[in-house]
């Protein structure tokens, strides 16, 4: 790297720390236009002053070090196994056709599968997940989000609850994306928390057609709550299957196993 760039690269770098220390977070979206320079490049910043030990990466920016700043739940998983959730993100969006609704669960899996759905159009989104909604509002633009109310869990940034439960009722999406945060062999869809397992499953039959979406690493996780079996699906979207044992548990529909 020549001197100038070099300078160039830290003068951006130190106006990053700057905006940090003035309001404790930042945004990818946000430094590209105030800096006129490629997410791409900004991505990179925030990595190497993580690296460095001077903020903490979150999804979509970066947290100040030295000040207090709510980190949520989603924004400490977001690189956690992130390279399957990629890719299960990518397979799964092969299922939505153009001009479809779909419901689309909290979580850094779905956000994956939304990610992916830039190549459509005329698409409606339904979810309770915060950060999935701003995507869409961000990013794409050739798509509408239906975001349902409720009480927002804190830190968690998604709505649950009664509120949330009524509204979905009243909606009936082409297709559903569930994610379960574990599966047990031999007892089903896993979650941790009672109204997000209320409103899993009733996602899981709001729609003709749903799909489960889970990486590996979610087969036996500690859970607390079941909310649905591999039975109810139309489909389970995985990275991959160690040892066949999800496909042993479709048994005669091991057909439905996609891996991506």
């Amino acid at each position: 790297m020549t001197e100038q760039k070099q300078l160039l690269v830290d003068e951006r770098r130190a106006a990053i720390m700057a905006m940090l220390d003035r309001g404790g977070s930042v945004q990818v979206a946000e430094l590209s236009d105030l800096l006129k320079t490629s997410k791409v490049t900004i991505r990179s910043d925030l990595d190497a002053l993580d690296h460095a030990g001077k903020l903490r990466r979150t999804h979509g920016g970066a947290v100040s070090l030295s000040r207090h700043v709510t980190v949520s739940f989603q924004d400490r998983r977001v690189n956690v196994n992130a390279a399957a959730k990629r890719s299960i993100g990518s397979l799964a969006a092969t299922l939505v056709p153009d001009g479809a609704s779909i419901f689309v669960d909290s979580g850094t899996t779905a956000l994956e599968l939304v990610r992916s759905l830039e190549i459509r159009n005329d698409i409606t989104i339904i979810t309770t997940d915060l950060t999935i909604a701003d995507y869409v509002d961000r990013s794409l633009p050739r798509a509408d989000v239906i975001l349902l109310g409720g009480l927002l869990r804190k830190a968690h940034r998604y709505t649950a609850g009664p509120i949330a439960f009524h509204a979905l009722e009243g909606l009936r999406p082409d297709i559903s994306f569930v994610c379960p945060t574990g599966y047990a062999l031999g007892v089903g869809l896993m979650t941790n928390y009672l109204e997000m397992g209320e409103m899993k499953r009733r996602a899981m039959h709001c729609s003709p057609l749903t799909y489960v979406l889970f990486d590996a690493s979610k087969i036996n996780a500690s859970c607390l709550v079941k909310f649905g079996t591999l039975d109810e699906a139309d489909g389970v979207v995985m990275d991959c299957d160690p040892g066949g044992v999800i496909a042993a548990e479709l048994g005669d529909d091991a057909g439905k196993l996609l891996l991506a």
